[in-house]
């Protein structure tokens, strides 16, 4: 099976991303949330991104047009039938079985399903529904429409041609896949738990400051340090992931969530998004 359309539920950074990389790639895009207003907040957001990327000279304004145009916003998830359905919602486990037992019961028999879940068990979301063989992860990063990785996930029983047309999908998107085997953190953030939860342990005990380690890591080649890193991701979403992994690994003490992060979450200062995390944005 070809795919030529995506349907992609959830509009979140994420979910407005992966459907702007999508669509600019020529594919008939479905963008789905139960609500409207955040719906428009997309919309307007993907159509300043793609005025950027003419202003950049990375499309033509034909291609801005049509990659527009190509993009259908929808509170209704009845219209969420295509040939590949990706889920990009909050990382909640009952809420993605959930959202998933509906896509599977209006799609074909012929739909792949992928979560674009981070850190949580792809077998058990895939579990929850009929269609388990159809299933995978796509894990996109963020920037989606800029980060050229994606993990392709699969599972024990995830059928061989889905994990084929998922990578070739991928490549036809301008995308980098790296096929993985389901596992708690898959390759990237297993690995980049401890690029953030080793400078958290230094600045806890005031070995360095949170500026100074930043530029240090970024006179090293990385683009950004890691606070600077965890503000741009959402300290929220960061602190999930390394909780989950915590949890995954029966609470090994590597893995143990910062206390400066719980305190940063807790005080809804989540980076960016919010206008202060370990840095004050002022907005």
């Amino acid at each position: 099976m070809q795919i030529r359309s995506v349907a992609i539920c959830g509009v979140g950074t994420m979910g407005s991303g992966i459907a702007q990389a999508i669509a600019v790639c020529g594919y008939t895009t479905i963008l789905f949330d139960i609500n409207s207003a955040v719906l428009e907040k997309a919309r307007q957001s993907i159509q300043k991104q793609l005025n950027v990327m003419v202003e950049k000279g990375k499309i033509s304004f034909e291609q801005k047009e049509k990659a527009f145009a190509g993009i259908r916003f929808t509170n209704d998830i009845n219209e969420c039938r295509s040939d590949l359905v990706i889920e990009a919602v909050a990382e909640v486990m009952e809420i993605k079985t959930q959202l998933f037992r509906t896509l599977t019961s209006i799609n074909s028999t012929e739909t792949i399903f992928a979560s674009n879940t981070s850190s949580l068990s792809v077998t058990s979301i895939a579990g929850a529904t009929n269609m388990p063989e159809r299933f995978c992860g796509l894990h996109f990063f963020n920037p989606a429409p800029v980060m050229k990785l994606v993990e392709v996930v699969r599972t024990e029983k995830t059928k061989p041609e889905i994990i084929e047309q998922a990578v070739s999908f991928i490549i036809d998107i301008k995308k980098t896949p790296v096929v993985c085997k389901d596992a708690p953190g898959f390759i990237v953030n297993r690995v980049a738990r401890h690029f953030y939860l080793e400078s958290l342990k230094l600045v806890e005990d005031q070995s360095v400051s949170m500026s100074r380690l930043d530029a240090l890591m970024e006179s090293s080649g990385f683009k950004m340090g890691p606070f600077k890193l965890m503000d741009f991701i959402g300290n929220d979403v960061n602190l999930a992931v390394t909780i989950s992994l915590y949890n995954s690994f029966d609470q090994a003490i590597r893995f143990k969530p910062s206390a400066l992060q719980i305190e940063k979450v807790e005080k809804g200062e989540l980076g960016k998004k919010t206008g202060k995390g370990y840095y004050d944005y002022g907005n």
